[in-house]
């Protein structure tokens, strides 16, 4: 495949968001949000998914991490959907299951072309330090919607909401990388019966 990267900016008048992102990269880059545990998890991501992401965000954070948040998730998902083109040649699912320490969360992804979240995770506290743990979903709602997957997130287990959410990232990070792996037995076709995702 060719290299497969996308840079995608947004600004309103709530969120000021710059991503670059390559598909197939090591796990590099800088998660700047202003949202520590935030950037802890984007870090996940890009590790576990090696891919490498530089994310610049400016939120109203005066009011709180809402659209923050949000927002880099909207936009990770546009550079997410503009990255992989067409999807041609790509393994199209994928799926984790991760542990961490009690936690263990599965994530099963369609790269469909088909938006669509089915969250099922209930964490024991509203917040994890400053961070509030609804934005967990909130997040992953902006990323299907504008990434054009289907994602299923379970948190099967677990104690300590820090390692509940972490256990999660990680997964979604690996499910993704091994959906958007190159199936060497497609030679370049689509992964659907469609022709088309």
């Amino acid at each position: 495949m060719n290299e497969r990267s996308a840079a995608v900016e947004r600004n309103t008048l709530e969120t000021r968001i710059k991503i670059h992102l390559q598909l197939d990269g090591t796990g590099n880059g800088s998660r700047q949000t202003g949202v520590g545990f935030f950037d802890h998890m984007l870090d996940q991501i890009a590790r576990h998914g090696q891919f490498d992401i530089d994310i610049e965000a400016i939120g109203d954070r005066h009011i709180d991490d809402h659209h923050t948040v949000e927002d880099v998730g909207i936009v990770l998902g546009q550079a997410f959907a503009k990255a992989l083109g067409d999807r041609r040649g790509i393994t199209r699912y994928g799926h984790a299951l991760c542990p961490l320490d009690e936690a263990l969360s599965r994530v099963v992804v369609d790269l469909s072309g088909r938006p669509g979240l089915y969250f099922r995770a209930k964490f024991p506290a509203e917040r994890i330090g400053q961070f509030d743990t609804e934005l967990v979903r909130e997040f992953w709602q902006g990323f299907v919607n504008h990434a054009g997957v289907t994602l299923h997130v379970d948190a099967l287990a677990g104690d300590n909401a820090h390692h509940m959410v972490e256990s999660l990232f990680k997964a979604a990070g690996r499910a993704l990388r091994m959906a958007v792996a190159s199936d060497a037995a497609l030679n370049g076709a689509m992964p659907s019966t469609k022709g088309t995702l």
